[in-house]
């Protein structure tokens, strides 16, 4: 079944509140998705140069400490990072690819589950309300947030097979529903160079928008063409650097409701998980259109 919430703040005084505005959205679709959750989030920006790295550990009690001394030491690079719960996020002017090496090579239990310059992703097994609790969510600051909760249908309950995907740099996904043609696709997309680390159908569904992304595609004109090569039923919450998207799929069967006010924009599959919104009672409130794409994002 699973559950889909965002939140994207238009106004940039809330941003010191997205953890704590956005909290009660994600524990809302509890009954939704009890297996397994996570959310990513935008902020705290590198400087152009470097990269920000999300890390985590399927190993309980990771030292990364030591994986950090290694890694400077080995690439020569300056770095900066701190540790949120099973999580690491890593400031570097590295090169991403030696960076991904490095780590293959000595950490084979730790897993990169974000690149960019904004972007973090945090998830785990478990129930939202652990997840949350785990990584200190309602402390947390940005402008936009995306986050899931997961009923398993296609693949095993996994720290990995945890939804945000990403696959491409500050470019995540969430999916409410299921891909009847995610095998071939996955194949295909390998052959350009997709990279793909779970047997899950949404890691496929953010690898196509990578791919396209990476052929010139703007935001919409990807969002375009997985109407026409995804095959079956998704709702989709795609976050990028500068903003926020939208869409389902023709027969729009997977539920989804959004609302719009000056100081943000919220999505969430159902209403209640809105209901704690500052002003949600004079907001915009309306149900998404199938095959429509909403985009938010921020001016150049």
């Amino acid at each position: 079944m699973c559950g889909i919430v965002g939140l994207y703040l238009k106004n940039p005084a809330l941003e010191n509140q997205l953890g704590a505005l956005f909290e009660p959205m994600l524990l809302a679709m509890t009954e939704r998705g009890p297996d397994s959750a996570g959310f990513a989030i935008y902020g705290d920006e590198v400087k152009d140069g470097w990269i920000k790295m999300t890390l985590q550990s399927t190993a309980a009690g990771y030292d990364f400490k030591a994986l950090m001394g290694e890694l400077e030491g080995r690439l020569g690079c300056s770095l900066d990072w701190f540790q949120n719960a099973s999580a690491a996020v890593l400031k570097t002017n590295a090169d991403e690819a030696a960076v991904r090496a490095v780590i293959a090579e000595l950490a084979p239990a730790v897993r990169v589950m974000s690149v960019g310059q904004s972007i973090e992703i945090l998830k785990g097994m478990g129930l939202p309300k652990e997840i949350s609790e785990r990584f200190s969510l309602a402390k947390m600051k940005g402008s936009h947030i995306i986050g899931h909760t997961r009923m398993a249908t296609e693949s095993a309950v996994t720290m990995e097979g945890s939804h945000p995907f990403s696959t491409g740099q500050d470019l995540c996904l969430v999916h409410n529903g299921s891909l009847s043609n995610h095998f071939r696709l996955r194949q295909e997309l390998r052959r350009h160079g997709i990279e793909f680390e779970t047997e899950n159908d949404t890691e496929v569904a953010a690898g196509y928008l990578t791919w396209r992304l990476r052929q010139g595609d703007s935001l919409k004109e990807a969002l375009d063409h997985s109407l026409e090569d995804l095959d079956g039923f998704f709702t989709f919450a795609i976050g990028t650097r500068d903003g926020f998207a939208v869409i389902r799929d023709p027969i729009a069967c997977k539920p989804a409701i959004l609302a719009e006010t000056d100081d943000y924009v919220a999505m969430a599959s159902e209403y209640q998980a809105l209901s704690t919104l500052p002003g949600i009672d004079k907001a915009k409130v309306w149900e998404p259109e199938p095959a429509t794409m909403y985009i938010w994002e921020r001016s150049a």
